[in-house]
């Protein structure tokens, strides 16, 4: 799906934020990890997938670091070659050369004391799909365009952030009634010991025959 609104998320495992370099500080660190569920966002998980930002790198969108996702308060620019950003193997990497700005002297007092350690970023979801795992819904970012990375005061998901990716949930939903039904029940099967747990799609007659000995016993 292809939507227009900025979305932040906030990591909050794995989270790593590091401050090198003498006359001119380097900030470090991962703004996203690949393939790692995030906390709850209000219903649901996410885990974004490795190359999700591929295209949007590759095409050189100009991403900015930011304090805080404040535009008044900006620390590099990869436009300008003071904000490198890749993906390897871990996720999202980011280089920050930082501004000697008072923002910049600022953000990089507060990490080299560990009051900040949180990295975040910025997107808009080009494409993205949803499963329901034990119950849980999981929406997986396969696309999205990078707007900016941003070391965080405050490791949390506010709820204005997680709209977009809720109204896109109830949108699949709607779309897929029966597999949601059906993703439920193996869900609460699963939890009660009907059946066992299967990283692998359990197949309808194997359900039904299941289901079928759970009545009789």
């Amino acid at each position: 799906m292809s939507v227009q609104t900025i979305e932040r998320r906030i990591l909050t495992i794995g989270s790593e934020v590091r401050v090198s370099g003498g006359d001119v500080p380097t900030i470090t660190g991962h703004a996203a990890v690949f393939n790692l569920p995030s906390e709850d966002l209000g219903g649901f998980t996410e885990i974004v997938k490795k190359g999700a930002f591929k295209e949007s790198l590759s095409r050189g969108d100009d991403v900015r670091a930011l304090v805080d996702h404040d535009p008044s308060r900006i620390l590099g620019r990869t436009s300008s070659g003071t904000l490198r950003v890749k993906e390897d193997r871990a996720g999202l990497a980011v280089e920050i050369d930082v501004a000697d700005t008072q923002a910049g002297r600022d953000i990089v007092t507060s990490i080299r004391r560990g009051d900040v350690s949180g990295m975040s970023f910025g997107f808009r979801t080009i494409e993205d799909s949803w499963r329901t795992v034990d119950g849980e819904e999981v929406r997986e970012l396969k696309k999205a365009d990078l707007i900016d990375v941003s070391p965080v005061t405050f490791p949390a998901y506010p709820d204005t952030d997680v709209s977009v990716a809720q109204r896109s949930m109830e949108t699949w939903k709607k779309e897929h009634p029966v597999n949601q039904s059906l993703g439920d029940l193996i869900g609460g099967l699963e939890k009660t010991g009907v059946i066992e747990k299967c990283s692998e799609p359990v197949p309808l007659s194997v359900l039904k025959a299941k289901l079928d000995m759970a009545e009789a016993e």
